[in-house]
């Protein structure tokens, strides 16, 4: 699908979902929200959809907030503060502030747009493209919008083609021949296929795409129905299946990839596993994601921080690092570094060693300590000595350790060692 001269991007808010807790995260969302989890090294999860929307064209934000926000607050305020009003851009944080009453909080998805309707009214957008603040991926969604006008469609929902059987634990979208949306399914123990791809499902990715009015409209007959959870999955998207018009978008049609990338990257980094998976891909000589695509750049806050810094060239205390990525205001100092990634400000002290390894901001690593297919949360100071990731019976009592044999470390755990 082409690009038009007139971008519909310019007309349009992207209104990005991020008050979720990530509970299957379990401690690294103790105090903060899933969109805030540092992802890569540098970013949080919640830039890839800000960065898309900003790389797409979109110059007006809403990001509406609920649990344990104030990280990602904190965040979105150092760096997303840079879109003008007088450029007639926009971005609003949107804290559940109870602002329609008193004692209600963001009931659902649906809820955290109805509660500040009058505040996209202030922006006047001609179409909503509603976004989750917890993905990886890249997608221009300009060419959804486009998809939209065409189709006269009431809502568009970005899919993703899959496995059928892999569907079981997504809302799958059962499509005709023209990709209209017949019925939507909640993780289905059997999902429905795709016309002429009997082994294929439709995934939907909790991205939609409507015109403001309608969607107005919409969360309004939603808010004076009872019994409604006010949400978009489970009451508007279904209800726009059966008495209106609703289309499906590939997520195929839309993905941004650079020449590097092999294919159409999404993930969802909502487990232990998963999110373990997602960074430490990045380590391969060509990742599924490319970070370092300058036409799609991921917009972050940037610390201003010295060079990563690596000291000591002696045997057995040598400061190095192989298929890894280091940030700024790193020091691996006599310490190993393989397969792994140091977020900012990280610590490695003579004779330890960091193997397959995701390491979180200003955390400290001391002399002689071994970690091995580990998340390390920010700030936590591993003991010296400490050895992780080695024998998995010690492993289960001291940490979180998942049945793939991923340990997730915290300072709470770490003060409660007995070494």
């Amino acid at each position: 699908m082409e690009r038009r001269g007139q971008p519909l991007a310019r007309d349009a808010m992207a209104y990005v979902l991020a008050g979720g807790r990530g509970s299957r995260l379990f401690e690294m969302t103790d105090t903060r929200a899933k969109p805030a989890v540092y992802f890569g090294g540098k970013s949080r999860i919640i830039d890839f959809a800000l960065s898309n929307a900003l790389n797409s064209g979109i110059r007006r934000i809403g990001v509406a907030t609920q649990y344990k926000a104030h990280s990602l607050i904190r965040h979105l305020q150092r760096g997303w503060n840079f879109l003008r009003p007088e450029r007639n851009e926009s971005f609003d944080i949107l804290p559940a502030s109870q602002r329609i009453s008193e004692f209600q909080w963001y009931e659902g998805t649906a809820d955290a747009v109805f509660q500040n309707i009058d505040i996209i009214q202030s922006h006047r957008p001609e179409y909503m493209v509603i976004l989750a603040g917890d993905h990886i991926y890249k997608m221009d969604y300009e060419l959804m919008l486009q998809q939209h006008v065409d189709t006269g469609a009431d809502v568009t929902v970005a899919c993703m083609e899959v496995p059928r059987m892999e569907a079981v634990g997504f809302g799958v979208m059962h499509v005709d021949a023209d990709d209209r949306i017949i019925d939507f399914v909640e993780k289905p123990a059997d999902p429905p296929a795709i016309p002429g791809q009997p082994d294929v499902a439709l995934a939907s990715l909790g991205i939609y795409v409507f015109r403001t009015a309608l969607l107005f409209e919409q969360l309004r007959r939603d808010a004076d129905e009872a019994g409604s959870s006010r949400d978009f999955g489970k009451d508007l998207i279904p209800w726009l299946v059966k008495h209106g018009k609703a289309q499906a978008h590939r997520f195929s049609a839309s993905c941004v990839r650079s020449e590097e990338e092999p294919g159409s990257y999404w993930r969802d980094v909502g487990t232990i596993d998963a999110y373990w998976e997602a960074n430490i891909d990045l380590t391969d000589v060509v990742p599924q994601l490319d970070l370092y695509d300058r036409s799609w750049p991921l917009w972050t806050y940037s610390e201003i921080t010295p060079p990563a810094k690596f000291v000591h060239d002696v045997d057995g205390r040598r400061g190095s690092a192989v298929s890894s990525l280091i940030a700024g205001d790193c020091i691996v100092s006599g310490s190993s570094v393989h397969r792994s990634l140091l977020s900012t400000g990280v610590r490695a002290h003579s004779f330890s060693s960091i193997d397959e390894s995701v390491v979180l901001p200003k955390t400290r690593i001391e002399r002689g300590a071994r970690l091995t297919r580990c998340v390390v949360d920010a700030g936590v100071v591993i003991p010296a000595g400490l050895v992780v990731g080695e024998d998995p019976v010690i492993d289960g009592h001291r940490f979180r350790r998942t049945d793939k044999g991923i340990c997730l470390i915290t300072q709470p755990m770490i003060d409660r060692l007995e070494l």
